[in-house]
């Protein structure tokens, strides 16, 4: 028995050693058998990063070429009946590699090195050839967008999108608060820093002027530096000078901080959309990306709602000295700025867009962020034992201008250099959308943008105006109107309000802690009176005299009183600067409010129809037919005689034309190639911008005077921004460039 134990003892340490003597000569086959393949393979195999992969004696291959032109591991389950495979038989358990197993990142070093290390001396003059090295881009660019399409069709549509999704639609809520911020603090602002009313213009149109040059800037640099990258900047800049404009006092400095802060935001809508949509797969980018629109909505929301919660609480309020106020518009300016510091937080958690790192040749870093696209979408859905497939992906050749300076150049030169490169490489790329492929297709989007954007914004501002105009008229129906009253010896203690007072005799009169709001006295004689403790709004003396009158702690400064004589009077502890009126306005400031939060929510039934419409009828049917029936309801402009009628006309615009916005995003973002995508979204977004300017300043101009001009305009802009959309091609159904 015991020689019985010790031959079976003998003989299973030498299969043991047989097995491990084995494993050894088959890496060593396998090392061969790699460096032959590697020798032989074609230039085309090797730009391609397809790669050989040796894994049993039989079987050569690890992958086969999938349609795509990609290489994907070979999930045949011909063998599941016997349970195992041939590359399998004679492994321990221990070297068993499962399903899941994290296995590295393909390499693809057998063919292709990095920029022009591959290149031998021979076919180095093709790529001076720069026709024929744009030619081998477009090709591999082609390729590239086939292949890629199916990668994300196996990753599926599930949790990373969403939550990527949830993460991009906090930056286009900071946009959509950005619109919003100036208008509702404008009428407590212009009284805080004492704006006439060219500065409150300029305050106005500040913001769209930053984020037309925004739009411009972060899209040319999206496509050199990276999607995510630019949008974390551009959000800290407008970030921060949103904080620091709620607390500077001076005009100069506010509106320089409104300005920076919109430049900041410009970059928001063209990053995002060609961000989310570089992960969507074909069948799934026009409805999210319509969904995606929704949240420009909740910023025009969340506006309107901490508008209306916190400005007209004008306790919320500190006071250092005359010097520095703290009022409660402030504190909006500073909540206004959270959406963008809570996208800053959450995008930090999220990848770099895989499709530009694959068009700028950076394998490696793209397949890792698909593959955790792909696991996460399979293990939320309850399939963690699926691998990512994939083992290969095409690249692009990057266009590479950067010059090498050596170790000795000194760092501002490298950054002078670097910065220099950078600044073409964008404006190369600005060229390359008025190409020859391209110039039709920009002329015309061009032509679509502008005419949209500037009836839109036009009639989106000229809306409140002419409510704000429809208010006024009807308070001055009911102005109080005095003519030739004597009044002696009287202490008025009370609020004087929307009085006219014409040639009257005030005699030995006291006006002591009173507020006048819209008062008017003309012709008027005040003698031996006093005025103290005085606070007014749109009050003002014309052609009036002062005798022996005393004026202690008023806000009466010498603008209200017009073309009136002070004879012996005197003006004691002034108060200083333009203080926050207190006035009557409150009920109105609510309206603003409310109006903007109903203009703003009646875009939500035309974000679902867009949503869900947006891939079964077509971008370019959208478009047209969203465009055409907002032309028709301008007509309607004419019947808007009411504060009332002139809210539901702007709910109506507003819930029509929005589905014209989202068809034209998914459009733009459709057309172009992902290396020129954010460039030319960013370029007709600072477009837009400039006929939002356009069109608010020659709308407003018109309040009060006529609605026939307004009308016009609008309905014109859109009959022809409708007529160009159709000449435009359909992207329905096709891969993204």
């Amino acid at each position: 028995m015991d020689d019985d134990a010790r031959y079976r003892d003998g003989r299973s340490d030498f299969v043991r050693g047989a097995k491990d003597i084995a494993k050894v000569a088959k890496k060593q086959v396998g090392k061969k058998m790699g460096r032959g393949a590697d020798k032989v393979a074609d230039e085309y195999t090797k730009r391609s990063y397809k790669r050989f992969e040796e894994e049993d004696d039989d079987e050569d291959y690890a992958g086969v070429p999938g349609n795509d032109g990609g290489y994907y591991r070979n999930d045949s389950r011909a063998n599941d009946d016997e349970g195992h495979s041939d590359s399998t038989e004679g492994h321990d358990e221990d070297d068993e590699i499962y399903e899941g197993e994290y296995q590295g990142i393909p390499r693809a070093d057998s063919g292709k090195a990095g920029g022009m290390d591959g290149v031998t001396d021979a076919q180095a003059p093709q790529f001076r050839d720069l026709s024929a090295y744009e030619a081998e881009r477009r090709k591999d660019q082609e390729e590239l967008a086939q292949q890629y399409e199916t990668i994300l069709q196996e990753c599926g549509h599930g949790k990373f999108q969403w939550t990527l999704y949830f993460v991009l639609g906090l930056a286009l809520m900071a946009d959509g608060v950005e619109i919003f911020v100036v208008g509702f603090v404008l009428p407590s602002a212009e009284k805080d820093m004492c704006l006439s009313e060219p500065n409150k213009g300029m305050l106005g149109l500040i913001v769209y002027l930053g984020m037309m040059v925004g739009a411009f800037v972060w899209g040319g640099l999206a496509d050199r530096i990276g999607r995510r990258q630019t949008l974390l900047i551009s959000l800290s800049i407008n970030s921060v000078f949103a904080f620091f404009s709620s607390f500077v006092q001076g005009y100069v400095s506010f509106l320089f901080c409104r300005l920076a802060s919109g430049v900041g935001i410009g970059g928001s809508i063209p990053i995002v959309f060609s961000y989310y949509s570089e992960f969507l797969a074909q069948e799934k980018r026009g409805e999210h990306l319509s969904w995606l629109c929704m949240f420009w909505m909740i910023g025009g929301i969340y506006a309107s709602a901490m508008a209306w919660a916190i400005i007209p609480h004008y306790g919320w309020s500190f006071q250092m000295g005359s010097a520095y106020q703290f009022h409660s518009w402030r504190v909006f300016v500073m909540v206004c700025a959270l959406p963008s510091v809570a996208a800053i937080s959450a995008l930090t958690t999220m990848p770099e867009s895989p499709r530009f790192y694959l068009e700028n040749g950076k394998h490696d870093e793209a397949w890792m962020i698909l593959k955790q696209v792909h696991d996460t979408n399979m293990r939320a859905k309850g399939y963690p034992e699926r691998v990512f497939s994939v083992t290969t992906i095409k690249t692009v050749k990057p266009m590479d201008d950067l010059v090498n300076l050596g170790d000795g150049a000194a760092w501002h030169q490298k950054w002078r250099i670097k910065l220099t490169t950078l600044f073409h490489q964008v404006w190369h790329n600005f060229q390359a959308v008025f190409s020859p492929e391209y110039r039709r297709t920009t002329y015309m989007m061009m032509a679509v943008w502008f005419s949209m954007s500037f009836s839109y914004y036009g009639l989106t501002v000229w809306f409140p105006d002419m409510i704000k105009y429809l208010q006024k008229q009807e308070y001055a129906s009911r102005t109080k109107f005095f003519a030739k009253e004597k009044v002696d010896h009287v202490t008025f203690n009370f609020t004087l309000e929307n009085q006219v007072h014409r040639q009257g005799e005030y005699f030995n009169d006291k006006f002591m802690n009173l507020k006048l709001r819209s008062m008017v006295f003309e012709d008027s004689l005040f003698e031996e009176c006093y005025f103290e403790d005085i606070t007014s709004s749109n009050t003002f003396f014309k052609n009036c005299t002062f005798i022996a009158t005393l004026f202690y702690n008023t806000d009466l400064f010498k603008y209200r009183l017009v073309n009136c004589k002070l004879i012996n009077s005197t003006f004691l502890h002034n108060k200083e600067g333009c203080l926050l009126s207190d006035v009557s306005d409150e009920n109105n400031a609510y309206m603003v409010y409310f109006v903007s939060f109903l203009g703003t929510l009646a875009v939500l039934p035309g974000n679902i129809v867009s949503a869900l419409l947006m891939d079964k009828i077509g971008r370019l049917r959208m478009l047209a037919g969203s465009s055409v029936i907002s032309c028709v309801s301008c007509f309607f402009l004419s019947f808007g005689n009411s504060e009332s009628a002139m809210i539901a006309l702007l709910c109506l615009f507003g819930g029509i034309s929005i589905a014209s916005w989202n068809a034209l995003d998914v459009l733009t973002v459709e057309l172009y190639p992902s290396d020129k995508r954010t460039t030319a979204f960013g370029f007709l977004n600072a477009l837009c911008k400039l006929a939002a300017v356009l069109g608010i300043s020659i709308f407003t101009s018109f309040v009060g005077i006529t609605k026939a001009v307004p009308i016009m305009f609008a309905s014109g802009a859109l009959a022809a921004g409708s007529f160009l959309a159709l000449k435009l091609p359909e992207t329905r159904g096709q891969v993204l460039k």
